[in-house]
C-alpha cells in the first residue's frame, strides 16, 4: 500500500547535528576510533542534588499526570529564577514548562503564525529555526550576521526585512552556532525596532549561564517594561545544568501566547514529564556551585584551544563569548585541500581524520564548520591535531 506524507513534513530538511552525530556513532559501533565534535550537550552528569530530588519524586509517588502548562511549583522556581537573575517579574499564568526548549519553540510558532507569515533568523542560526516555522506554515526570511559584525545582525539590516507580514524575530544570545552575545545596547536598539512595528521578539536565552571574560548575558526583555512585554523568552535546563535528555524547558511571556502553547500542549504532550519536572525545580531551587564549575571547565577548555584552532591553515576563527562552540571559516582551508564545498571538506575529515563536524551549511552559513568543545580538553587537542595533520597532508598532495 502506498502512503502519501502531508506537504508540511516533505520540505523538512534533517537536522544536521543528529545526522553527524548519528554517522559518527555508527562509525564507533565499527570499531572506528572517531572523535565527535557535534555534540550540543554538556559532557559533566547531571548535578547529584538533582539526580537525588527526581529519585525522591518516584519514591513518594509523584508519578502522574501534572497540569499541561506544567508544575505549579516548578513555574514558581522558574519566575523565581528569572527574577533573580534578571530583575523580570512574571505571573504563573505567563508561563509554560515544555518538553524542552526545542518544543516551546515549535508550540510557539504553532500558536502565532498563519499561513505566509513571516519570522526573522538571522543567519547563522539554530538548524531547527527556520524548520518549525516551516511546519507552522510560516516563511523564515534569512538576515546575514555578517562575520565582521561578530554574527549579529544590525538595526538597518532588520528594518531593510520587515513587512507587512513580519510577525516576529528571533534573537539567540548566545548564539549557537556562534557562541556570540547581544551588548544591551545591541539589544535596545533592535527592541526600538520591533516595539515600532509590532514585532514580537523571540528571546532563545539557552546558553545564558555560559557566558565567559568579563561579558554579561542581557535579556531584550529586562531592558523596559515595554520590551518584556513584546518578548518570549524561551530558556530551560538542558545546557545550564546538564539535563539535556530530561527535555525540560520553558516559555516566559504574554499570557494570552503562553495561554494558547498550553491549550495546545494539552491536546499534544498532556505534559512534560512529570519526574523531570521535580529535578528541575532542584536545579533552579538548589545549590547552582555545579552550574558554575561547568562554565568555568568550559571557558578553560575554550581559553585553551582557540589559538590552536586559528593555527591550522586555511581556519579562521573569532573567540566566542559564549556557548561552547567553535565556528570557524574553512572556506580557504577547502580550498587549499582540493575540496569543491566545505560540505565535502567535512566529509571528508569524518572519514579519513575521523573527527565529526558539522558543516556550517545547516546552520546557514556554508563557508564555516561548528565544533562542540563540550568534550575532554584531551580529545579535542587530540582532533584539532588530527584536523591540522589531514589538511598539512593534503596540501602537499595538492602541490
Amino acid at each position: 500500500m502506498k502512503f502519501t506524507l502531508a506537504n508540511r513534513v516533505q520540505s523538512l530538511t534533517p537536522s544536521t547535528t543528529l545526522a553527524i552525530t548519528a554517522k559518527a556513532k555508527e562509525l564507533k559501533d565499527n570499531g572506528v576510533d572517531v572523535i565527535g565534535l557535534g555534540a550540543g550537550e554538556p559532557d559533566f552528569n547531571t548535578p547529584v542534588h538533582i539526580l537525588e530530588a527526581a529519585k525522591n519524586s518516584m519514591d513518594e509517588g509523584f508519578t502522574k499526570y501534572t497540569p499541561s502548562g506544567g508544575l505549579p511549583a516548578l513555574k514558581k522556581a522558574i519566575i523565581e529564577k528569572t527574577s533573580r537573575d534578571q530583575g523580570i517579574n512574571y505571573a504563573p499564568n505567563e508561563v509554560i514548562v515544555t518538553n524542552g526548549a526545542k518544543h516551546g519553540l515549535f508550540t510557539l510558532f504553532q500558536v502565532l503564525l498563519n499561513e505566509g507569515d513571516e519570522v526573522i533568523i538571522p543567519t547563522p542560526y539554530w538548524v531547527s529555526y527556520p524548520e518549525q516555522v516551516k511546519l507552522a506554515e510560516g516563511t523564515p526570511i534569512y538576515l546575514e550576521g555578517k562575520e565582521e559584525n561578530q554574527f549579529k545582525i544590525t538595526p538597518d539590516q532588520l528594518k531593510s526585512v520587515i513587512t507587512e507580514k513580519t510577525r516576529a524575530v528571533i534573537i539567540n544570545s548566545p548564539s549557537n552556532p556562534t557562541g556570540m552575545l547581544y551588548t544591551a545596547d545591541e539589544l535596545k536598539a533592535i527592541g526600538e525596532i520591533c516595539l515600532a512595528h509590532n514585532i514580537l521578539i523571540i528571546s532563545d536565552e539557552i546558553y545564558e549561564k555560559l557566558v565567559y571574560g568579563a561579558e554579561k548575558h542581557v535579556s531584550i526583555a529586562e531592558l523596559s517594561k515595554e520590551l518584556r512585554e513584546q518578548t518570549i523568552i524561551i530558556n530551560g535546563v538542558s545546557k545550564s545544568h546538564s539535563m539535556t535528555g530530561w527535555r525540560i524547558g520553558y516559555a516566559l511571556g504574554n499570557r494570552e501566547i503562553i495561554g494558547a502553547m498550553t491549550d495546545l500542549a494539552s491536546h499534544s504532550t498532556s505534559n512534560p514529564t512529570t519526574t523531570s519536572q521535580y529535578a528541575s525545580i532542584a536545579a533552579y531551587n538548589g545549590s547552582q556551585e555545579s552550574v558554575e564549575e561547568m562554565r568555568q571547565s568550559f571557558e578553560s577548555r575554550l581559553n585553551s584551544v582557540i589559538d590552536t584552532i586559528n593555527s591550522i591553515p586555511g581556519f579562521h576563527c573569532l573567540k566566542p563569548q559564549g556557548a561552547f562552540y567553535l565556528f570557524p571559516n574553512v572556506a580557504q582551508a577547502a580550498k587549499l585541500t582540493g575540496y569543491a564545498s566545505v560540505d565535502d571538506f567535512a566529509k571528508a575529515l569524518l572519514e579519513e581524520a575521523n573527527v565529526a563536524v558539522i558543516p556550517g551549511s545547516g546552520f546557514g552559513a556554508n563557508d564555516y564548520i561548528r565544533l562542540s568543545y563540550a568534550t575532554s580538553l584531551a580529545q579535542f587537542e587530540k582532533a584539532l591535531d588530527r584536523i591540522h595533520k589531514f589538511v598539512e597532508e593534503k596540501v602537499k598532495v595538492q602541490q
